[in-house]
C-alpha cells in the first residue's frame, strides 16, 4: 500500500501543523424528523434534482452513530475535526434554541475535547431552514440578520468547546449553484439572482464576525471559500480576458469584498438587474477582519471567449476524478501563491481537498490508489506554496466518510472511510490508512 510522503524538511511535518478530516451536517446526519425542514429536504423531494433520487433523511445516520464516528476520527490520529452545525436543528421557527439539537452538538464537542481533537465548526454549510427560504431565503436581506441571531445564540451555548468558527462554507455554491443556475437547493434560476444572494451571504458573514468577536474572541474566526482557478485555453488576448472575467465572477467575487471591501470591477459590466443591493455601510461590515481564511480546492476550469456571453467554459480533459473534475495539482500551488500576492491574508487553512473515486469494497478492503495519488500530489502542491512564503497552518481531507454528495446523491464517494449505506458499516479505505501514517509519522 502506497504511503503519502512529504519532504523531510516540510513545515507540514511539524507538530503544530494541523491535520484534520471534514464533514457537513446535511451530508451525514440523517434524523431529518428531529429538526426543522431545510431547503435541501425540499429540493430532494422535487423530481430530477438529485441524480439517484435520494435524500438526506438517513444519510450516514451520524445522528445516532456520532459516538462511533468520533472513535473512528480518533483512530485516524487527526488533530482536528471540521463539522458543520445544522441551523434548522438548533434553532426553532420562533428563533430560540432547540435544546435537543443543541445537546446533540454539545455531546460531540465535549467528546472531541476529551480526546484532544480540535473542533473546527462551520456555522452554515448550505442547509438554510425552509421557513426562511419561504420568505425569500438569501434573496431577502433579513436572512443575513437571522443568521447573526442564530450565531449569537449557538456560540454562547457552545462556550469554550470550539477551537475555530467559520461563518460560511463556500458562499459561491449557495449563491451561484442555488440561486443562479439552480442545480443546488433552493433551485432558483436566473442570472439576476446570483449576485444578490451572494451579497446577503457575505453580509451575513460580516454580521456574524462581529458576533464572534464579542461572544468568542478566543477562537479562530473566519470564513471558508472555494476556488476553481480559471485558465485561458491559450494565450490569445480574448481568451485571457474571458478567463479573467470568469475568475472575477466565480472566485474573486467572494474574497475581494472581505479583504478589499469592494467587488471586482466587472460589476460595472453586469446588467443593472444583476447588481446586488448594497446599503451604506455594507462593505465595511463584510470586510470585518478575520483570523483565518479557509480554502477549498478540487480542480481548475479552462475558458475561451464567447460570442454571446462573457466567457465559455470548456469540458474538462486529462485525468479526471469520478465526478468529472480534472486532476491538476499545479493549479493548487498557483492559486495559493496568487491569492497571497493579491491580498493581505491571515493564516490559511486548507479546509477541503479530496477526490471522488469509484470505490469498490472487496474482502473488507478498499484499494483506492487513485485517491492516495491525488492526496500525494496535492499535499506536495501545498508544500510548494508554503516554501514560497504562503502561511498555511492546516489541511483537512474531504471527506471523513462517503456521504450524501448533494445533487449527485450517493453515487459519488469522497470519503477516506467507506460507508455501506444499507448496513451503515464504516471501513477505513487504503487512503485513510495512508493519511493516518502521514500524520503519525510527524
Amino acid at each position: 500500500m502506497n504511503k503519502i510522503s512529504l519532504p523531510i524538511n516540510s513545515k507540514m511535518l511539524k507538530k503544530e501543523f494541523i491535520y484534520g478530516v471534514a464533514t457537513a451536517s446535511f451530508q451525514i446526519e440523517g434524523a431529518s424528523d428531529k429538526r426543522l425542514p431545510c431547503i435541501w429536504d425540499t429540493f430532494c423531494a422535487k423530481e430530477n434534482t438529485v441524480a439517484d433520487g435520494s435524500n438526506g433523511d438517513i444519510a450516514c445516520d451520524h445522528y445516532n452513530r456520532w459516538n462511533e464516528d468520533i472513535e473512528l476520527i480518533d483512530s485516524l490520529g487527526v488533530d482536528a475535526y471540521r463539522l458543520s452545525i445544522s441551523w434548522p436543528r438548533v434553532i426553532t421557527e420562533s428563533g430560540e434554541l432547540n435544546p435537543t439539537g443543541v445537546d446533540f452538538y454539545l455531546n460531540i464537542l465535549k467528546e472531541l475535547k476529551k480526546r484532544n481533537i480540535k473542533a473546527f465548526v462551520t456555522l452554515y454549510h448550505w442547509d438554510l431552514p425552509q421557513h426562511l427560504e419561504d420568505n425569500g431565503g438569501w434573496l431577502n436581506r433579513e436572512t443575513s440578520y437571522k443568521f447573526a441571531q442564530y450565531v449569537d445564540l449557538i456560540t454562547v451555548a457552545f462556550g469554550d468547546l470550539v477551537h475555530s468558527y467559520a461563518t460560511l462554507n463556500e458562499p459561491f455554491c449557495s449563491a451561484f449553484l442555488g440561486y443562479e443556475i439552480g442545480v443546488h437547493a433552493p433551485g432558483k434560476v436566473g442570472r439576476e439572482f446570483g449576485k444578490k444572494a451572494a451579497h446577503h451571504l457575505l453580509l451575513a458573514h460580516g454580521l456574524a464576525m462581529s458576533v464572534l468577536a464579542k461572544n468568542s474572541p478566543n477562537t479562530l474566526n473566519g470564513i471558508v471559500l472555494n476556488f476553481t482557478p480559471a485558465y485561458a485555453v491559450d494565450d490569445k488576448s480574448e481568451n485571457i480576458l474571458a478567463a479573467s472575467f470568469a475568475d472575477d465572477y466565480y472566485n474573486q467575487w467572494y474574497i475581494k469584498p472581505i479583504f478589499d471591501g469592494k467587488y471586482p470591477e466587472i460589476l460595472q459590466e453586469l446588467p443593472d438587474n444583476c447588481h446586488p443591493e448594497i446599503h451604506p455601510g455594507d462593505m465595511e461590515v463584510i470586510s470585518h477582519s478575520v483570523d483565518f481564511l479557509g480554502i477549498n480546492f478540487y480542480t481548475r476550469s479552462v475558458y475561451k471567449a464567447s460570442d454571446d456571453d462573457y466567457f465559455e467554459e470548456l469540458p474538462a480533459t486529462g485525468k479526471l476524478t469520478d465526478i468529472g473534475w480534472e486532476v491538476y495539482p499545479q493549479a493548487f500551488t498557483e492559486l495559493l501563491q496568487s491569492l497571497n500576492e493579491r491580498y493581505d491574508l491571515p493564516p490559511i487553512y486548507i479546509t477541503e481537498n479530496g477526490a471522488a473515486i469509484n470505490d469498490k469494497i472487496v474482502d473488507n478492503d478498499v484499494v483506492d490508489q487513485d485517491r492516495i495519488d491525488y492526496y500525494q500530489e496535492h499535499l506536495l502542491a501545498v508544500n510548494v506554496a508554503i516554501e514560497s512564503g504562503v502561511d498555511i497552518q492546516g489541511y483537512f481531507a474531504w471527506s471523513l466518510m462517503d456521504n450524501f454528495e448533494w445533487a449527485e446523491g450517493y453515487l459519488k464517494r469522497f470519503g477516506i472511510v467507506y460507508v455501506d449505506y444499507e448496513s451503515q458499516i464504516r471501513t477505513i479505505k487504503n487512503s485513510g490508512h495512508a493519511y493516518k501514517t502521514l500524520i503519525s509519522n510527524r
